[in-house]
């Protein structure tokens, strides 16, 4: 075997031997008895993890910036409860369910703006969210306007109903994370990252930017979907206001901006610090401090270090 594609290999066995390590850290602290709000934010930050990975994939090595989070979110909500109000499947079901209907979303919309690029994508994406709010909100079946509370399965696998929903969230924050470190380190991250820098000129190059853009579209969908579909558990009760909240938006942006765009890494540190402040700020001060924070935040580190924490630790290696 060439040397190269040994190293990958190691890398590649290495990554699932961590990941696989995570997920056994996350079983074991789910057994602790400790205070059962720590669970409840620890569900938030790995919630965050999936979404800031989920939106960096088409937003950082794209370079489309998705201001729809929300509409796919809540769609792999949503799905959720019309499965839960109609044959009540398991989790996993739901959680497949919600990503693949989200995916679909993310397929039309890459199709419906293949010649849209910058600002007026983002557009688009935003009007997305703004739409499909509003069928949500005409749609009493799954709860209208007036929203629809959820009843929690009985008899989880262990524990109580909460740890489990943390230990859920664990594997889909390590598995979206392992499917944006291979992308990233594939062809597809270097196509992506062509169509970043230059869409005309890597079509020129024979990148097929077409198929790219559809590809990010659509696991990004899927991510977001995957995210939101254990959402009604979580929270019992689901409205289109919390679903469709702008919070979404706002921290998929801000989470890949502080940590670094260009790596799978940035948006695990910028989800990880900024998902702690935001909990740490819930319960000291006010929720409604959150959106605060993270504009601060965020104005801080695109004036100060555009590049997120991973540029300005490549700066200072490099002086």
């Amino acid at each position: 075997m060439p040397a190269p594609a040994g190293r990958s290999m190691r890398r590649a066995v290495a990554a699932l031997l961590v990941a696989l390590v995570v997920v056994l850290a996350g079983v074991a602290v789910a057994k602790l008895r400790v205070n059962p709000y720590l669970y409840f934010a620890g569900y938030v930050i790995l919630q965050y993890i999936v979404i800031a990975t989920a939106w960096n994939i088409l937003g950082g090595y794209a370079g489309y910036v998705n201001f729809g989070t929300p509409a796919f979110f809540a769609l792999g909500a949503y799905s959720s409860v019309f499965l839960i109000q109609t044959v009540k499947p398991p989790l996993p079901v739901l959680i497949v369910a919600g990503g693949l209907v989200s995916a679909l979303l993310g397929l039309g919309i890459g199709y419906l703006t293949l010649r849209l690029r910058g600002v007026f994508f983002s557009i688009a994406t935003l009007a997305l969210s703004i739409v499909l709010q509003t069928v949500m909100i005409n749609w009493e079946f799954v709860g209208g306007s007036r929203g629809l509370s959820v009843i929690r399965p009985s008899g989880p696998p262990f524990g109580n109903y909460v740890t489990f929903l943390f230990t859920v969230m664990v594997l889909l924050a390590v598995v979206s994370v392992l499917v944006a470190r291979f992308i990233e380190r594939s062809w597809l991250g270097r196509g992506l990252a062509a169509l970043r820098d230059n869409e005309e000129a890597a079509e020129c190059m024979g990148v097929p930017t077409l198929r790219l853009k559809l590809f990010a579209t659509t696991v990004s969908g899927f991510l977001l979907g995957v995210a939101g579909a254990p959402f009604p558990y979580y929270v019992t009760f689901v409205d289109p206001n919390s679903a469709f909240s702008l919070d979404y938006a706002v921290n998929a942006l801000a989470m890949p901006m502080i940590g670094g765009t260009t790596s799978w890494v940035g948006p695990v540190i910028g989800a990880v610090l900024l998902g702690a402040a935001q909990q740490v700020t819930t319960v000291t001060i006010s929720s409604e401090m959150n959106l605060f924070i993270v504009g601060v935040v965020l104005v801080a580190f695109v004036v100060l270090a555009p590049e997120g924490i991973l540029g300005l630790v490549r700066r200072l290696r490099g002086r």
